[in-house]
């Protein structure tokens, strides 16, 4: 009886993501989806595993409860049921107020490109995807769920134009398409992980995403009207987002973070990683030589990126805006700002919401707010 039971689920769980293929984007309007009252939105790390509950009051956003766990240790998959535990540690730590539950995937686990798609239902978008990625996307991917975001025009259409454009034989112009992907075992894994631990998957969010969600209602202005860089510096990887008037034009991974710089700040001054860890954050001017080391390769790696942009479309990057553990260390940030030649500054991911957190939770978020970017982000895609 048990085996039929569990047959039965994940027979579910495959009708689910046959009948869906997709992710959920946090910028993906969906009209016919119930908005939610409250939503946990968590942001799976390397190391550490960062959670926030956020609630809708009237037309305001409210962070009630935020949390930051040691990742669970696995060695090269986690399993659902291992998921599912550590998800029901983040649910029980953040009050159980809620079920429903988004999660930030990693930046090795989704793919996020801007591309130019005909201009049809996003239904048929995403199985175009399918059946061609690597014509699209430049790489196949087999066995991968896909979604799409129809980015809208900066202006809209002279009167006429379209029509005088087909008269003239001229093809339909095609959209700019933001698209993800993530394989479906992944989704199906997390899916089965957060039925195990009773609570209810609301979206799965590709990570790169979630610092541009919340930057979008952070500073509305700069997102709608410059062309800036976003860069989150996570545990083992950084990611780069170029914000170029409201689109998101170039984005990137890159292969170095906070680990690497703690590790060769470590090695470099003959000290214990914790010791590393802490001094890199607290601004001791006696390391700044041997920091200066390990920031200095990912410096070029940023600059490297706003360098193919700027080539490509003839616009200047002309802030960036950091955040990620490493974002709370101004001597980190004075030194981006040294090695890409252009102003770099931390933003606060929370001045949107309204905080409604308890005792000392209110007293350190200001510390705390740059490792919640990713996990505030995706918790907007619920409302």
């Amino acid at each position: 009886m048990r085996g039929t039971q569990n047959c039965g689920l994940y027979q579910k769980l495959n009708n689910y993501i046959k009948k869906h293929m997709a992710l959920s984007l946090p910028f993906l309007k969906r009209d016919s989806r119930k908005k939610r009252a409250q939503i946990i939105a968590v942001d799976l790390g390397s190391r550490t595993t960062k959670a926030v509950l956020i609630e809708r009051r009237g037309e305001i956003l409210a962070l009630t409860r935020y949390v930051l766990l040691d990742a669970p240790i696995f060695e090269k998959k986690i399993s659902p049921e291992l998921l599912a535990d550590h998800l029901r540690a983040v649910a029980d730590t953040l009050g159980n107020t809620t079920k429903f539950i988004t999660v930030a995937v990693g930046l090795n686990d989704a793919l996020v490109r801007q591309v130019e798609l005909p201009q049809i239902p996003i239904d048929e978008m995403r199985q175009i995807l399918k059946v061609n990625p690597k014509g699209y996307l430049q790489q196949d991917l087999p066995n991968h769920a896909f979604d799409c975001y129809i980015l809208p025009p900066r202006q809209l259409p002279t009167p006429g134009k379209n029509a005088e454009a087909t008269r003239a034989g001229t093809a339909t112009p095609k959209l700019k398409v933001v698209v993800a992907a993530a394989k479906q075992q992944l989704v199906a894994d997390f899916m089965r992980a957060a039925n195990i631990a009773s609570l209810t998957m609301d979206g799965m969010i590709p990570g790169v995403i979630g610092p541009i969600n919340a930057f979008e209602q952070a500073l509305p202005e700069v997102y709608a009207k410059e062309t800036v860089a976003l860069v989150d510096i996570g545990f083992k990887h950084t990611s780069v987002s170029v914000l170029d008037r409201g689109e998101l034009a170039l984005n990137r991974m890159i292969n170095l973070g906070g680990d690497q710089l703690t590790a060769g700040l470590a090695e470099a001054m003959s000290i214990s990683y914790a010791e590393a860890e802490g001094i890199k954050v607290g601004m001791a001017p006696e390391v700044e030589s041997a920091l200066q080391m390990q920031v200095v390769p990912l410096g070029r790696e940023i600059r490297a990126s706003l360098d193919f942009f700027e080539h490509q479309q003839d616009r200047p990057v002309t802030q960036v805006y950091v955040s990620g553990g490493s974002a709370r260390s101004e001597m980190i940030i004075q030194m981006l700002h040294a090695e890409l030649l252009a102003e770099c500054k931390t933003w606060n991911p929370t001045g949107f919401l309204q905080l409604a957190l308890p005792g000392q939770q209110a007293v350190e978020v200001d510390h705390i707010a740059p490792q919640l970017t990713v996990a505030i982000g995706a918790a907007l895609a619920a409302f």
